[in-house]
């Protein structure tokens, strides 16, 4: 099992307030992505009670809503997301909710200019009284970059500067030089400075996948790791290669994060049937899954219910009521 299990006594780095809500050492938390609704036969969701179905997850417990960066409905990508821009719906959501954390899994870097996006983050952790978290990712769909005048094969190395570009806004007057710019190095005048601040000093950022880096960079510079679903041997080799390489930089302990796809059937006992992603099956087996998972390490898995066939509401108040308790504290 998770041969690298932490010390009850320690604890993640305090970042903000949804970082250190939804991440804690030897427990998983369940979390929600966005849109909450089932739309299996178009890549397309209509969005419908998207406000009232966020508000009904923080209501239930769920710690988390994760959102997705989809610029273009790309045909063979055949996912629209919840269509809305990412930092526009946050802070929507940030004035609808209260306590739930706001996530991006994951902000794609190459096709945005940081500072953009260092602004957009901070201000939803400001309006949202810390509860933004940040994924982040090099982007996985090729046509994307055309569109914007970019190249794709190069998009790693304007991941890793972009993601130093967004930690450095956090800094007071920050002074670096970067292939995106060079706050504050060339200014006649010095003391030029982006605001807000973080709420808690940074935001966190969570990398998503490889992102064209090699692990043991991301084990040094993200402040967690986003992956896909496996099974559970393969995600406990997988996470055990991720706490030995976050142990060797000496740093602070960091979560590990997983999405998953669920189709939960009315049948409690339905056996597990494998779908994109993820997986059909009764509450039982969803729960054996999970509860496994948290045993190898994982703090989080994010719930996707593009492909749930039952009424979402429904399925949502199942979740929290037969699921949910199993990772109280």
């Amino acid at each position: 099992m998770y041969i690298h299990k932490l010390k009850e006594e320690n604890n993640f780095e305090f970042i903000n307030q949804g970082f250190n809500n939804t991440f804690r050492p030897n427990r998983l938390s369940l979390g929600l992505t966005v849109p909450l609704e089932s739309y299996t036969t178009s890549p397309v969701p209509d969005m419908t009670r998207h406000i009232e179905r966020v508000q009904l997850a923080e209501a239930l417990g769920f710690s988390a809503v994760w959102l997705r960066d989809v610029p273009f409905n790309v045909p063979t990508f055949g996912d629209a997301g919840q269509m809305f821009d990412p930092f526009v719906y946050l802070g929507v959501l940030a004035a609808q909710t209260k306590s739930i954390a706001l996530g991006v899994a994951s902000i794609v870097l190459p096709l945005r200019h940081p500072a953009h996006v260092a602004k957009a983050a901070a201000s939803v952790d400001v309006l949202s009284n810390g509860r933004m978290i940040l994924g982040v990712a090099s982007g996985d769909r090729p046509e994307e970059y055309p569109a914007l005048n970019m190249t794709f094969d190069d998009r790693g190395d304007r991941f890793r500067e972009s993601f130093e570009y967004i930690s450095r806004m956090s800094e007071e007057t920050p002074a670096f030089e970067n292939m995106y710019g060079s706050p504050n190095v060339y200014n006649l005048r010095e003391g030029m400075d982006m605001l807000p601040k973080p709420t808690a000093g940074k935001i966190p950022m969570l990398i998503t996948g490889g992102s064209q880096q090699s692990p043991d960079w991301i084990a040094r510079n993200g402040d967690g790791w986003i992956t896909y679903p496996r099974s559970i041997d393969a995600q406990e080799k997988i996470i055990n290669g991720w706490r030995e390489r976050v142990n060797e930089t000496g740093g602070p302990l960091k979560p590990a994060v997983q999405s998953l796809y669920i189709d939960l059937l009315a049948d409690d006992d339905a056996p597990l049937q494998p779908i994109h992603l993820g997986f059909r099956s009764g509450v039982n087996q969803l729960r054996k899954y999970l509860k496994s998972s948290q045993q190898i390490g994982i703090n989080h898995v994010a719930l996707n219910l593009r492909f749930n066939q039952l009424d979402i509401e429904t399925t949502m108040k199942r979740l929290a009521d037969d699921v949910l308790p199993d990772f109280a504290e």
